[in-house]
């Protein structure tokens, strides 16, 4: 939903920082998680709560920022002080995902053999992140696309707030129990 805000609100060209600070951040979560700190939430339950929790709030904080966004001005100053997320927040912001996380510690504990060693942990970061890549791009490109479609600032605000709706609805599951049927 970033990306796709961050297309229509800012272009595809824009959006790149933000695209691929997200990947990076993510490679380096990969790797951090496939040798062995994806463990460390198993043995302290707290820390995984605390991240839940901040990842949350650090979310509902952006799709604040995202329902508030205004069509940009056209001078640089203005792209500067109001543009997409850059280079360096994005894969900071990998690290309160919580979606970021279930996603890095399921890849590891469901496709890639453990005990594999540092190479096995390596080429399977690599290879997630390099398909990765293109597919959360094709979520920018769709949002620079929906731009012409968006250009009456009503409808740029509705489809604003329905991204940061989306947002907000995307944490839900990560505070939804399982049932133990």
């Amino acid at each position: 939903m970033m990306l796709l805000a961050s297309g229509v609100n800012f272009g595809f060209a824009a959006s790149l920082r933000h695209l691929v600070g997200i990947r990076s951040g993510f490679l380096i979560m990969l790797l951090a998680v496939g040798l062995g700190l994806g463990q460390a939430f198993t043995e302290y339950p707290f820390a995984h709560e605390l991240m839940k929790w901040l990842g949350a709030i650090y979310m509902i904080y952006l799709a604040w920022r995202i329902g508030q966004s205004n069509k940009p001005d056209s001078s640089d100053a203005a792209l500067s002080d109001h543009g997409p997320m850059g280079f360096w927040s994005a894969p900071a912001f990998q690290w309160i995902n919580p979606k970021a996380w279930v996603m890095a510690i399921g890849y590891f504990s469901t496709y890639v053999p453990s005990g594999g060693g540092f190479a096995c942990v390596a080429l399977a970061s690599v290879l997630f992140a390099g398909i990765n890549l293109p597919s959360c791009g094709v979520w920018a490109l769709m949002g620079q696309h929906l731009r012409r479609f968006l250009t009456d600032d009503l409808h740029l605000k509705l489809f604003n707030w329905a991204m940061a709706g989306l947002l907000v609805a995307s944490i839900i599951p990560a505070f939804i129990s399982p049932s133990s049927n």
